[in-house]
């Protein structure tokens, strides 16, 4: 078994990007490991992160950083200021030596919406442990990031019943 911790991406317009976080967060944690989820631009409770925080047994951490909505539009200074905060969580999440896994949920939506320059998240890279796995996802993943990242997931979306004006779901979506 190869003990190496590495940095992966998932990011593409499906459904699914959160959910498949939340799995890897499960099996890292069954495997004994330390996780912690930031959410970005993200501040609605989800039945699946509920779930991990009753299953973690003390070995998982949530931090949620949004405005408590997604952005349309033009983003407030509200999420600006979520945003800020949310990578200062990340880099100490990183760099305290208390995680074997951080998940960065919606980051990419954060550095889309110029919350948080590509710099800043190339230096949060640059100062990971080689100790600390790092899992980044959401929406429209910078091509510097994919060019970094050990791992990327594309979810594309081929089908969806949104199309129909099915609204999101309890137990599905959230």
């Amino acid at each position: 078994m190869d003990g190496r911790r590495f940095i992966q991406v998932y990011t593409g317009d499906g459904k699914g990007k959160t959910t498949a976080a939340a799995g890897l967060a499960l099996r890292a944690l069954g495997a004994g490991w330390r996780v912690c989820l930031i959410q970005f631009c993200k501040a609605q409770p989800s039945a699946e992160l509920e779930m991990l925080q009753k299953a973690g047994g003390g070995r998982f951490t949530l931090r949620r950083f949004g405005a408590g909505s997604f952005i349309v539009g033009e983003p407030s200074d509200e999420d600006r200021a979520e945003a800020r905060n949310g990578l200062a969580e990340a880099r100490e999440a990183v760099a305290c030596g208390a995680y074997d896994l951080v998940v960065l949920d919606e980051i990419n939506q954060a550095v889309h919406f110029k919350l948080i320059g590509i710099p800043e998240l190339l230096a949060l890279l640059d100062a990971r442990p080689d100790s600390v796995e790092l899992l980044l996802t959401g929406r429209r993943a910078a091509p510097e990031l994919l060019a970094r990242a050990d791992l990327v997931t594309e979810m594309r979306e081929v089908k969806h019943y949104y199309a129909q004006g099915v609204g999101a779901r309890h137990g599905i979506e959230f």
